[in-house]
C-alpha cells in the first residue's frame, strides 16, 4: 500500500483550531456515563478524519473505499452529514423539522473547505453546556446526547480507516480511541449488523492488535 502523508492544511478544523473552539464553548469537559471525555475523544476523531480528507487527491476522489457502494467523495459526504446533523439533533429538532434539507451532496466544489466548516460547527456543538444530556430525536427513539455522540465519534474512528484504504494512505488508529469505538460497540455490534450497518464478523487471532480487534468487529479485514 502506497503511503500518502496527510498535507499539513487542517483547515477550520485542524486540532488546534478546534480545541480552541471546544474550549472557548461551555462544558468542554463533560463526560460520559463511562467517565470519558466525549467532546475531547469526538473532537480528535473528527480531527484525525479530517487529516484524512485533505490528503485526498485529485485523482483519488472517485476510488474505491471498503464500504460497498461508496466511493471516497461518497464516504465522505457521508461522514460530512453526520457531523452536518449534530447541530440541529443537540438543538432539539426532530428528522422531520429537518427534512431534507441536508440531503444528498454536502460538499460542492472544494469537498475539504465544506467538510472543514462542517466540522468545526459540529465541534462547537458538542462542546456546549448541556450537549450531553440534551435528548436528541433518532429515527429508533430518543436517546441522551452522550449515546448520540458516542455513535458518531465511533463512526469517525472506523471510517477513518476506509478512508485511508480508498486514498491509500498508511493510517494508525490513536490507542485511546480505538479503544473507546471497540468497548462502545462490542455491546452493541450485532444489533447494528443485523439492520446492514457493517458486513459479518472477520475473525482475528486472540492476540491480534486492538485496532486489528476493532476492524474485524466492524466487518474490515485489516
Amino acid at each position: 500500500m502506497r503511503a500518502v502523508r496527510p498535507r499539513r492544511r487542517r483547515g477550520l478544523v485542524g486540532e488546534r483550531t478546534i480545541r480552541s473552539a471546544a474550549q472557548s464553548a461551555k462544558g468542554a469537559t463533560a463526560v460520559g456515563e463511562h467517565g470519558q471525555d466525549l467532546p475531547s475523544l469526538y473532537r480528535r476523531a473528527v480531527s484525525g478524519f479530517g487529516d484524512l480528507v485533505h490528503a485526498v487527491a485529485t485523482d483519488r476522489w472517485t476510488a474505491p473505499t471498503p464500504c460497498a457502494g461508496w466511493d471516497v467523495r461518497q464516504l465522505v459526504n457521508h461522514v460530512a452529514g453526520e457531523n452536518a446533523w449534530i447541530l440541529p439533533l443537540l438543538e432539539g429538532r426532530t428528522i422531520a423539522e429537518v427534512g431534507d434539507t441536508l440531503d444528498g451532496d454536502l460538499l460542492g466544489d472544494d469537498p475539504a473547505g465544506a467538510w472543514d466548516e462542517l466540522a468545526a460547527a459540529a465541534v462547537i456543538a458538542t462542546a456546549a453546556d448541556g450537549a450531553l444530556d440534551t435528548v436528541v430525536h433518532v429515527s429508533f427513539g430518543d436517546i441522551p446526547g452522550s449515546e448520540y455522540l458516542s455513535q458518531v465519534a465511533v463512526d469517525h474512528v472506523i471510517h477513518a480507516w476506509d478512508l485511508a484504504q480508498g486514498i491509500g494512505a498508511g493510517v494508525e488508529l490513536a490507542p485511546d480511541l480505538v479503544e473507546f469505538a471497540y468497548d462502545y460497540l462490542a455491546p452493541h455490534v450485532e444489533q447494528w449488523r443485523a439492520v446492514g450497518a457493517f458486513g459479518e464478523r472477520v475473525d482475528v487471532p486472540d492476540d491480534a492488535a486492538p485496532e486489528v480487534r476493532l476492524l474485524g468487529l466492524a466487518g474490515r479485514r485489516a
